[in-house]
């Protein structure tokens, strides 16, 4: 490459389309391209050439999303409900990750959650004659908390529709602040698609719960605070994604009036909606969603918050249910508030990008953004917390079936703590025990399966195995018995709600004989059972086929470690 700035056509073209994913990447496109051997002369006219070239209206609506974000948010009327939130110093958090980490409480909202601030900045700009109509909106819940505590302020009528699965203590708070609450389906689009219907008939003003403009705008406000509050510079800033709502609110402001401040969502695997949309550069409908943090269960995010959020967002993270727990841990130890699942994945997707790329001595904002969590689920939450933290090791471990074996089996693990420890005789030559291990790292539970299989024990690490941490932990006491026949392993998941599990089995019938059934109540998203079935090798297609029709989410493990040591 050549001072005078020249890119072959190839390589230009890389340039234009860098640039159109990531309008905010200039300066580290430059920097890359310095490191490939184009001079900085050259590299910086290769980017000018590269943004001259940009779609012109991509640069206009970008321009116009947050030069107007910026002047709405400065114009909310949040505060006429809402309160001005701390941004606290985790102090244990911040000594053990090696960084300054600051917590944006919006927990500490009248209704838990930061929605209120987009909600009521909606309803506030409503006409006299939608006032005396009154509102209605679809909600998972801490939206319409936001609606029904803004409607009784505004003194306006609120219709809210939930799901069914929405936690109890959001319908109950939701009924408790006057607003009709109506629970329609199990999914957010499906109370969607009925609180659209219901809008049209009753002519009730839908407020959404993400993909409105002065929503959107009320949301930002907290990005405003953040600025006003930091006392210094701020590095990165970690916000939970769901629809997008609370994201384009902050990303947008601050892309306007700190763009150094680098802004990463965060997301469940196991409702991603917005890594896959910007992934493929178009929004994205997921077939399912995991609703464990139902406070971002969506399919497909909004149109607005997905523009923005693609012209002002770099880096979108996605964590484990378990490292949500563990995250929930984390601030519980901190500040003694306990999160809800949606409320803690900004800490969740901290720790995971601090492991990730080792930052040191930078100041890292998580947004809690709320805390309405069903007392029922914290049993789910202790018991894969530790999991999620790395703080315990489950494994499978084979031992010589003889007197003593168990003492030096321990002898081996040395002073480590024993969290776990079942087994059952299944032959007079070896035994399979499932043991829990507490131990500091991923590292330090490889280390200590090292230890055992050198010690000349079979180790299998069952600690990312679901089938072991849901079901198999509770059911050790050996394995099929010799009269049960072509036994086929299957793990199902359906919507928790009550009754769920008597339509389950009487959808199941009885074509195949059940040998094997385990179920319980975790207090998680759905509920969760494990059944073997006796089926003839000469019955297989229609067993599949069977299980296909059945309308649950279904995986059939035969050879799962788990299920071949202690139950196959």
């Amino acid at each position: 490459m050549t001072a005078k700035g020249l890119l072959d056509d190839a390589a230009f073209a890389e340039v234009r389309e860098r640039l159109r994913r990531n309008p905010r990447g200039a300066a580290r496109l430059r920097d890359e391209l310095c490191r490939r051997s184009l001079d900085p002369a050259a590299a910086t006219a290769a980017v000018e050439r590269g943004l001259v070239h940009r779609t012109p209206s991509l640069l206009t609506l970008r321009a116009v999303l947050t030069d107007e974000l910026h002047r709405r948010i400065l114009s909310s009327r949040v505060y006429d409900v809402a309160r001005h939130t701390p941004l606290e110093e985790a102090s244990l958090l911040s000594r053990r990750l090696g960084n300054t980490i600051l917590l944006k409480r919006e927990d500490l909202q009248p209704v838990f959650s930061f929605k209120l601030r987009g909600a009521y900045n909606r309803m506030a700009h409503l006409s006299e004659a939608e006032c005396a109509r009154g509102v209605i909106a679809a909600s998972a819940g801490n939206h319409g908390q936001g609606v029904a505590y803004s409607a009784r302020t505004l003194g306006i009528r609120a219709v809210i529709v939930m799901p069914n699965t929405t936690p109890q203590i959001k319908v109950d708070a939701v009924r408790s602040m006057g607003a009709e609450v109506v629970l329609v389906g199990d999914t957010y689009p499906e109370a969607k698609a009925h609180s659209d219907q219901l809008a049209v008939r009753s002519g009730l003003a839908p407020i959404h719960p993400f993909d409105d403009p002065l929503v959107i705008a009320g949301q930002g406000t907290i990005a405003d605070e953040l600025l006003r509050d930091a006392g210094g510079p701020l590095d990165v800033v970690f916000v939970p994604v769901g629809g997008g709502g609370l994201i384009a609110g902050i990303a947008g402001y601050l892309e306007h009036a700190a763009p150094s401040v680098e802004v990463i969502g965060v997301e469940p695997f196991e409702a991603d909606a917005m890594y896959r949309s910007l992934a493929a550069n178009r929004r994205v409908t997921l077939d399912t969603v995991g609703i464990f943090a139902d406070g971002v269960a969506v399919q497909e995010v909004g149109e607005l918050t997905f523009e923005i959020t693609r012209r002002t967002v770099d880096t979108i993270l996605r964590v484990t249910n378990d490292e949500i727990c563990a995250a929930i841990k984390d601030i519980f130890e901190d500040t003694r508030t306990i999160m809800e699942p949606a409320g803690a994945l900004g800490i969740a997707g901290l720790k995971r990008w601090v492991e990730d790329t080792g930052a040191r001595g930078r100041r890292l904002v998580a947004i809690l953004s709320g805390a309405n969590m069903n007392f029922e689920r914290l049993r789910f939450v202790a018991e894969r917390a530790e999991l999620g933290e790395a703080r315990e090791a489950i494994l499978a471990v084979t031992i010589p079936e003889r007197p003593g074996s168990f003492r030096a089996f321990c002898g081996t693990i040395g002073r480590r703590v024993v969290t776990e420890f079942n087994y059952r005789l299944s032959g007079r030559e070896e035994a399979h025990i499932f043991v829990g291990v507490r131990v500091e790292s991923r590292e330090d539970a490889d280390a200590l399966a090292r230890q055992l299989r050198h010690a000349g024990y079979k180790t299998v690490d069952l600690s990312a195995n679901e089938m072991a941490k849901l079901h198999v932990r509770y059911m050790v006491g050996g394995p099929t018995p010799a009269e049960v026949e072509h036994e086929i392993a299957c793990r199902f998941e359906f919507p928790e709600r009550p009754g769920a599990l008597l339509r389950f089995l009487d959808t199941l019938g009885g074509r195949w004989n059940i040998s094997l059934f385990h179920y319980r109540n975790h207090g998680a998203d759905f509920g969760r059972a494990l059944a073997g079935f006796e089926v003839p090798p000469e019955q297989r297609g229609k067993f599949q086929r069977f299980l296909q029709s059945l309308g649950y989410p279904c995986v059939c493990e035969p050879e799962n470690d788990a299920y071949r040591l202690f139950l196959g």
